[in-house]
């Protein structure tokens, strides 16, 4: 498979890049690099099934040739960074979201839309089930982030649900993004 991962020079999605690579699919991995960082990927470059494409997916997207997945990545997680670019991260999230399934339904690729827990806010409940709404603030501290993540959901949810598209689109929340070889800063 050609697969595409944006936030693919980030913590996640260099990762990913190993895996998938060693799994033997092609991939390219899609970064504006306000987050990611170079050295995440630098052992991959050169690599005969792997490319690299400095972009901001708040931007049309161009992928030249076929794609058979779209993993969408990117995102600014991290306090330091959604803080100081509330704007970006907000954009990231739903312009994001939009460009990514634009180039999937193009491509007519798969799609999955990496999403988090914090779209429940400070949740009342645990374990949050799949019916809880949540306990948002939306101008709170974590605000930024949070309201950031929840409109990719409806648009994905859209998205997978036209008669363009089919079953191609999931999402996916990710507890906690933290783990060996992760740095945190809050």
């Amino acid at each position: 498979m050609r697969i595409l991962i944006t936030g693919g020079a980030g913590f996640i999605g260099s990762h990913l890049c190993d895996r998938l690579l060693a799994d033997g699919h092609e991939v390219i991995a899609m970064d504006n690099l306000s987050t990611g960082t170079v050295e995440n990927i630098a052992h991959l470059v050169g690599h005969e099934r792997f490319l690299f494409i400095k972009h901001d997916v708040t931007n049309y997207i161009y992928v030249p040739g076929p794609v058979d997945a779209v993993l969408h990545l990117a995102s600014l997680p991290s306090p330091v960074d959604y803080l100081h670019y509330p704007i970006q991260t907000l954009k990231v999230g739903a312009l994001g979201t939009h460009k990514t399934l634009g180039l999937a339904l193009e491509k007519g690729a798969r799609y999955l839309l990496a999403s988090t827990s914090e779209v429940y806010g400070d949740p009342l409940v645990h374990p949050q089930h799949e019916d809880y709404w949540g306990n948002v603030n939306p101008v709170g501290p974590r605000g930024v982030y949070d309201e950031s993540k929840r409109p990719s959901s409806p648009i994905n949810a859209s998205s997978a649900s036209s008669a363009a598209w089919g079953a191609g689109a999931v999402g996916s929340s990710a507890a906690s993004s933290t783990g060996c070889g992760s740095a945190t800063t809050a």
